[in-house]
C-alpha cells in the first residue's frame, strides 16, 4: 500500500438549493371535494357487441349464476368459486356444455353432482338443453378456487 489518499476532498463555500416542485394553488374548498374517479365508468360498463351466449352475455351469465347456486355438501362454497367448473360453452341454438370436475374421484357426490348441474343449467331461460362432461385432467387443487372461496374457508 502506498501513502496516497484514496479520496479527494474539496472545500466549497456553499451549495445552491435544488429547484422546488411546482404546485398549482388550489382553493381550500377544492381540496376537500372528491376528484372524478376515472375507473368508475370503466368498471360499470359492459362489453359491447357480446352475444348472449358469450362471457359477459345475459345467457352465459345466467348459467354462471345457476352454477353459483350449487354448493358442495361438504364444503360451504359454491362449485363455481370452488373451481370445479372448467368451462362453459353455449352455442347459438341454446345447447350448453359444462366441463367440470370434483375435488376427488371418490367424492361422495360423484354420481349426483353432474346430474344436478345438468338440471340447474337446463333450467336457465334460453338454454335448450345441457350436457355435463365430468373430467379428471387436470386434477382439481385448491389453487383453482376463487379468492372469495379461499376467504370463506379461511385460506387467505
Amino acid at each position: 500500500m502506498t501513502g496516497e489518499p484514496k479520496f479527494i476532498i474539496e472545500e466549497v463555500d456553499g451549495v445552491t438549493a435544488p429547484p422546488r416542485a411546482r404546485v398549482e394553488d388550489e382553493a381550500p374548498a377544492d381540496k376537500l371535494t372528491r376528484k372524478r374517479d376515472y375507473l368508475e365508468g370503466f368498471l360499470a360498463e359492459t362489453p359491447h357487441g357480446v352475444g348472449a351466449n358469450e362471457p359477459g352475455g345475459a345467457l352465459y351469465e345466467g348459467v354462471i349464476s345457476a352454477l353459483r347456486d350449487i354448493y358442495d355438501p361438504e364444503i360451504p362454497v359454491n362449485i363455481y368459486d370452488l373451481g370445479l367448473i372448467y368451462g362453459v360453452e353455449i352455442d347459438d341454438a341454446g345447447h350448453a356444455v359444462v366441463n367440470m370436475t370434483l375435488t376427488t374421484p371418490h367424492c361422495p357426490v360423484a354420481e349426483t353432482m353432474p346430474a344436478e348441474v345438468e338440471l340447474r343449467v337446463s333450467a336457465v331461460p334460453g338454454v335448450r338443453d345441457a350436457e355435463v362432461n365430468l373430467v379428471w385432467d387436470p386434477a382439481w387443487d385448491p389453487a383453482k378456487m376463487s379468492d372469495d372461496a379461499k376467504l370463506e374457508l379461511g385460506m387467505l
